[in-house]
C-alpha cells in the first residue's frame, strides 16, 4: 500500500499533515471520507442521502461546511 500526505485546514484553522495508506492516489471525495472515518467517525457513518447524486463532491462540501476542514493537497509520501 502506498503512502499519501493528506493536508488540510482543520477546524481551528490549522494546518494539518495526516497519512493515509491507499492502493492509489484518492481524489478529494475519497480524502474527506478518510478524514471524516479518522477525525469524525459519527460524522462518517451519516447518511448523506440529501446531497449524494445531487451534489458533485458531497463529502468534501459537508466536511467544509458542517465542520470547517478544507482540503489543501494530496501528495504521495
Amino acid at each position: 500500500m502506498q503512502k499519501w500526505k493528506v493536508t488540510f485546514v482543520d477546524d481551528h484553522g490549522e494546518q494539518v499533515d495526516e497519512v493515509f495508506e491507499s492502493a492509489e492516489c484518492p481524489n478529494n471525495e475519497q480524502a474527506a471520507k478518510l478524514i471524516k472515518e479518522r477525525f469524525l467517525p459519527v460524522a462518517a457513518e451519516l447518511d448523506l442521502n440529501d446531497l449524494e447524486g445531487r451534489t458533485a463532491d458531497a463529502g468534501v462540501k459537508s466536511l467544509k461546511s458542517q465542520n470547517s476542514i478544507q482540503i489543501l493537497g494530496i501528495t504521495p509520501i
